[in-house]
């Protein structure tokens, strides 16, 4: 691990904990050149899920993808970041559990949509117009209606 303050690679692991759910590694590092402190994180590797798109194209499954697109729904919204990590690890844990090779994207699609009707009524309906490619403002109606009648 290169050192952000020097460049240097040596460095010694002075703490290491589990986070988030023991999904990942927290380890605090020290540089042995210059003694700045920093923390870096290590989490398993999905290799070789893909998700099936909707066209019949397959893309590697990303966590970060996930989190990108799951943070634009909630953006300017009242909604932690560590609710945000806690649904996107949710998510994952799912897939990965229920899949090995290969998930279809409407699978994914519909466990975030599920994930966000619980956190924000809002964030909720910005991802289903995304996901479910409304056109024009009455699909936006009749999705806050269903979810008004829902409750």
């Amino acid at each position: 691990m290169r050192c952000p303050k020097c460049g240097d690679q040596d460095d010694k692991v002075i703490d290491s904990r589990a986070s988030r759910e023991g999904a990942t590694i927290r380890r605090r590092r020290e540089c042995a050149k210059c003694a700045h402190r920093f923390t870096t994180y290590e989490e398993v590797e999905h290799e070789g899920l893909m998700v099936l798109k909707r066209d019949g194209r397959r893309e590697e499954f990303s966590r970060d993808k996930l989190l990108s697109g799951i943070k634009k729904a909630c953006q300017k919204r009242p909604i932690s970041p560590k609710a945000i990590d806690d649904l996107v690890d949710h998510i994952v844990a799912v897939v990965t559990e229920k899949f090995e090779g290969e998930v279809p994207g409407e699978f994914v699609g519909k466990l975030v949509m599920e994930g966000l009707r619980g956190l924000d009524d809002v964030a909720y309906v910005r991802f289903a117009s995304v996901y479910r490619r409304f056109q024009e403002a009455t699909d936006f109606i009749q999705e806050v209606k269903k979810m008004e009648a829902a409750k």
